[in-house]
């Protein structure tokens, strides 16, 4: 913890001269874990614990960044006094600032700190996932297993006299199974992560995702090229929000938009998608991988509606955004660490659950795709275009999950694919992710329901 007279004081002096419109200052302490096993063996074992702020410049739409590893009074006047020095025209004659801290507008139970569990015990853990997995199949070649966390402490004091501390921790654990008959190579893929202490592992041990990844990479060993065409395709709400995330989210990220760089752009009050569709990003959610108390500009966490019933109802802001939007800011605000400015970033998005069991979506679709996990992709910002893999897919027949097949990939463009959904799911399923953006990487979770749309371009198999 810094004191709040250093951090007062740091600011006055930035404030001092220069014509600053608004200034922050960001401090982090954190500590990491990280643990790699594979085939059998810990390959990586790594902890530390890092330290810095950050501060920040705003004037006439422009950023001037500071940053610093010295958590010292002489360190934060330093740079204080080269960001007066890179605003040094203006008429700002300085401020005398009052730190009140604010109140959380939700709070967060960590049962757990992962801190406390030994260390043993979390590599017998992965040990034991790791053989879990290697022993379910002769074809499984090879198993890789990580578990990160990760214990974070920031202050951020603002220039409009108010100082936000959040505690954060986050706990993740990954696997991936590779199997391999012949020539046929496939994967199996199994996250499990959250704003969470390792309590985590109660609601899923890492056995249980250790076998699914494994059966998972079996299972499609047998599976059938993916026919390509033009088809009905069902993205049940097990594969997460993948796709809600990169085709639709970004661009409704403020920075983008006032860039022109998205293709939503302008089209505030427009109908853009469905009427069944409704989107929300929402960092109060206990638990998930993107939640909160506060973004890194100290906004208090909160959901934001960006589509209702289909029409454009807000972007993501964070504070530079929404001054030159007139708006404010939506507790978008974030940051890798304190080496960063924050930049509008995406925490908890999703797509509202609608009144559709999602059992009759797939009844209702005698032939198509089912898609169950979604891979990676590569999306257009400005012209929404996607392309992404599919990596556990199923053909429907007559109303029901068929046989497994491989290789599929969608593309499509995400305007459009909203425009044509015609039904959603009474479900929702989550996934988590890093997402990036600008060389900054932040944890994030997407959700939505089961989904159907009439017609996408399927890749596979001529």
């Amino acid at each position: 913890m810094i004191d709040t007279g250093l951090m007062k004081e740091t600011l006055e002096a930035v404030l001092a001269s220069g014509g600053a419109a608004y200034a922050d200052l960001y401090v982090e302490a954190s500590r990491s874990t990280s643990i790699q096993i594979e085939d059998s063996k810990v390959e990586k074992l790594l902890e530390g614990t890092d330290s810095g702020a950050g501060l920040r410049l705003i004037r006439d739409g422009k950023t001037s960044y500071a940053y610093t590893n010295e958590l010292a009074k002489k360190a934060f006047l330093q740079m204080a006094s080269g960001l007066r020095a890179a605003a040094s025209e203006g008429h700002f004659s300085g401020k005398d600032l009052d730190l009140v801290r604010r109140a959380p507008a939700v709070e967060y139970t960590v049962k757990i700190d992962p801190g406390q569990v030994p260390l043993e015990k979390k590599v017998s853990m992965l040990k034991e996932a790791e053989k879990a997995a290697r022993s379910y199949h002769s074809s499984i070649k090879q198993v890789s297993v990580t578990y990160r966390e990760l214990a974070q402490k920031v202050q951020i004091a603002s220039s409009e006299g108010f100082l936000a501390i959040d505690d954060r921790i986050q706990t993740i654990f990954l696997i991936n199974v590779i199997a391999r008959e012949g020539d046929v190579v496939q994967t199996g893929y199994e996250p499990i992560g959250g704003a969470m202490g390792f309590e985590i592992f109660d609601d899923t041990p890492a056995v249980e995702a250790a076998l699914k990844a494994a059966k998972k990479a079996v299972m499609m060993l047998k599976a059938r090229r993916a026919p390509g065409g033009r088809m009905p395709v069902v993205i049940s709400s097990q594969a997460g929000g993948t796709m809600i995330h990169e085709a639709v989210g970004h661009g409704l990220e403020a920075d983008l938009s006032q860039q022109g760089l998205s293709i939503y752009s302008g089209k505030m009050g427009q109908k853009i998608a469905a009427d069944i569709i409704s989107v929300v990003d929402d960092a109060t959610i206990p638990g998930k991988r993107g939640s909160f108390r506060f973004d890194d500009e100290g906004t208090p966490a909160q959901k934001t509606v960006l589509i209702k019933d289909g029409v454009l109802t807000g972007f993501m802001y964070d504070r530079l955004s929404a001054m030159k939007a007139g708006a404010s800011p939506t507790g978008n605000g974030r940051r890798q660490s304190y080496r960063h400015r924050p930049i509008p970033r995406m925490t908890n998005t999703m797509i509202s659950p609608g009144k559709t069991p999602a059992g009759e979506i797939l009844k209702s679709t005698p032939k198509g795709l089912l898609v169950k996990k979604m891979g990676g992709g590569q999306v257009n910002t400005l012209t929404g275009d996607f392309v992404f893999d599919v990596q556990e897919g199923y053909l429907i027949e007559d109303g029901q999950a068929g046989p497994p097949v491989r290789g599929a990939t969608l593309a499509g463009n995400g305007p459009r694919v909203l425009m044509e959904i015609d039904m959603a799911g009474a479900d929702l399923g989550f996934s988590i992710g890093t997402c990036g953006k600008d060389s900054q990487g932040v944890p994030v979770s997407d959700a939505q329901p089961t989904i159907r749309v009439p017609e996408l371009v399927v890749g596979g198999a001529s």
